[in-house]
C-alpha cells in the first residue's frame, strides 16, 4: 500500500515552474544544435514553421483568450471591494507614483550604462548592412505602425463607445477604463442592487483562473515549441555580432532588478528580496517565455495573491492596469536602443535629445502592447523624434525576441513589485486606524 502512494508523491514534488523551466532548457539546447549541426535547411524550416511555431502560438492563444474577461472581471471586483471612492484615489495614486518612478528609474540607468559602454560604436559596417538588407521589409510595415501609434485618439479612444467592440478588439486601455467605470458603480449603488452582477463578475473570475490552470499543464511542452524555433532560426551567429548590445540590455535590465526591485521592497515593502524572487519563479518562467506580459497576467494574478498574500481588492486592481502601464523592462529597453542606433550611424545626441528620449521612453513604455513585439512601433517614434535613422530598427529586429523575453519579465516583476508597496501603504493606514475604530 505504502508503495502505491509513493509515484504520486514523487509526480506532485516536480513543480510546475521546474517542468516550465526544463522545457525552456531543452528547447534551447535543441535549437541551437540544429542551427550549428544543419541550419535552415527544408526540413528544418518545415518543422519549424508548421510545427513548433503553430503549436506554441496555440498555447499563447488559449492563455491570451480569457485575458479580456479576466481584466473585466478582476479589475471591477478590485475596484468595487475597496469599499470607497476615496480609497480608490488613494491606491490608484500610489500606484501611479509607483509605477513613474519605477520606469523613469529603468530609463536612466539604461542610459548611463549606453553612454558607457558605448555597444553601437564598435558594431562592423558590414553586418550593419546585411542586417539592414535581411530586416528591411519588417521595419517599413512597422513604420506604418508606428504612424498610428500614440496620438491625441490614443487618449480620446480611452473611453470606450462601444466597449463590446473593445474588448472584441483586445483594445486593453478601453476595457481597464470600463472595468473602472462598473467598479466605481458598484460601489455607489445600494448592495441589494450590486449583488447580482458582483456575482457574476465573481463566476466569469473562478471559471477563468480555472481555464488558465488547464491551459499552463500544457506549458512545458508550448514553451519547449517556442524557444526551439527563436534558437533554431537565429542560433548564436546573430546574436555574438550583436553581443555588446544584448549584453547591455540585459545588464542593464539585472542592475534594474537587483537595485531598484530589491531597494523597493526591502526599504518600501519591508519585504525580503530573496524571498520574493524565490516566490514568484513561476511568474519568471512564463514572462521569461512567453514575452507577452498579457499572456503571463492569470499567472501574475494567481501569485500575488497566493505567494504574495496581498489581498485581492489589491492585486485585482494593481496587476491588470500594471500588465498594460507598467513597462519598466521595455522602457530601459527603449532608452539604450535609440542611443545604440544613434552610435551605430555615428550620432552623438546632445542632453536635451536624451532628455526627449527619457520623457518618451516613459511615456510610450505606458502605450505598448503586452504582446510579443509590441514596443518596437512605438520606439520607432522615438527616433523620429530625436532625428535618428528610424531604419536602423532593422539592426535590432533580429535579436529582439531573445530581448523581449528579458524585458517582458522585468515588466512583469515591475507589477508584483507595485502591489507589495500598495499593500504596504494599505496596510499602514489600517493599522494607524485600528485604534480610533477601537475607541468609537
Amino acid at each position: 500500500m505504502a508503495r502505491r502512494n509513493a509515484a504520486p508523491c514523487t509526480e506532485k514534488r516536480v513543480a510546475l515552474h521546474n517542468r516550465i523551466l526544463l522545457g525552456l532548457i531543452l528547447g534551447a539546447a535543441a535549437g541551437v544544435t540544429v542551427n550549428l549541426a544543419v541550419g535552415m535547411t527544408p526540413a528544418v524550416t518545415w518543422i519549424v514553421s508548421t510545427v513548433a511555431e503553430p503549436l506554441g502560438r496555440v498555447w499563447l492563444n488559449g492563455l491570451i483568450m480569457v485575458v479580456i474577461p479576466l481584466v473585466l472581471s478582476t479589475l471591477a471586483l478590485g475596484v468595487a471591494g475597496l469599499g470607497d471612492v476615496s480609497r480608490l484615489g488613494r491606491i490608484g495614486l500610489t500606484t501611479l507614483l509607483s509605477f513613474l518612478t519605477l520606469t523613469t528609474c529603468a530609463v536612466i540607468i539604461g542610459l548611463v550604462l549606453v553612454n558607457t559602454v558605448r555597444p553601437g560604436a564598435g558594431l562592423d559596417l558590414g553586418l550593419r548592412e546585411e542586417l539592414m538588407a535581411t530586416y528591411g521589409g519588417q521595419s517599413e510595415q512597422m513604420m506604418g505602425l508606428a504612424k498610428g501609434g500614440l496620438s491625441i485618439n490614443t487618449f480620446v479612444n480611452f473611453v470606450p463607445r462601444n466597449p463590446v467592440q473593445a474588448m472584441a478588439q483586445g483594445e486593453m486601455l478601453a476595457v481597464i477604463v470600463f472595468a473602472l467605470f462598473i467598479g466605481i458603480a458598484l460601489t455607489t449603488i445600494p448592495k441589494e442592487k450590486a449583488r447580482p452582477l458582483l456575482d457574476v463578475l465573481e463566476s466569469i473570475a473562478a471559471v477563468t483562473i480555472r481555464i488558465i490552470e488547464i491551459v499552463m499543464r500544457f506549458a512545458p511542452y508550448a514553451v519547449f515549441c517556442l524557444i526551439f524555433a527563436v534558437t533554431t532560426r537565429f542560433g548564436l551567429g546573430l546574436l555574438g555580432s550583436l553581443a555588446a548590445y544584448v549584453l547591455t540590455v540585459v545588464g542593464g535590465l539585472v542592475i534594474f532588478s537587483i537595485l531598484v526591485y530589491s531597494g523597493m521592497l526591502s526599504l518600501v515593502s519591508r519585504r525580503n528580496p530573496l524571498d520574493f524572487f524565490r516566490r514568484v519563479r513561476i511568474v519568471t518562467v512564463t514572462a521569461f517565455s512567453t514575452s507577452s506580459s498579457n499572456a503571463t497576467l492569470p499567472t501574475t494574478l494567481r501569485v500575488t495573491e497566493e505567494e504574495l498574500k496581498v489581498p485581492r481588492q489589491i492585486a485585482g486592481f494593481v496587476i491588470p492596469l500594471g500588465a498594460t502601464v507598467n513597462m519598466n523592462g521595455t522602457a530601459l529597453f527603449e532608452g539604450i536602443t535609440v542611443l545604440f542606433i544613434a552610435q551605430v550611424f555615428g550620432q552623438d545626441l546632445t542632453l536635451a535629445q536624451q532628455l526627449i528620449v527619457v520623457l518618451m521612453s516613459v511615456v510610450t513604455a505606458i502605450g505598448t502592447a503586452g504582446v510579443p513585439g509590441g514596443s518596437i512601433p512605438l520606439l520607432m517614434m522615438v527616433l523620429q523624434m530625436v532625428n535618428v535613422p528610424v531604419e536602423g530598427i532593422a539592426i535590432i529586429i533580429g535579436v529582439d525576441r531573445i530581448l523581449d523575453m528579458c524585458r517582458t519579465t522585468v515588466n512583469v516583476l515591475g507589477d508584483m513589485v507595485t502591489a507589495t508597496v500598495v499593500d504596504r501603504f494599505e496596510a499602514g493606514r489600517t493599522m494607524r486606524s485600528e485604534p480610533a475604530l477601537q475607541r468609537s
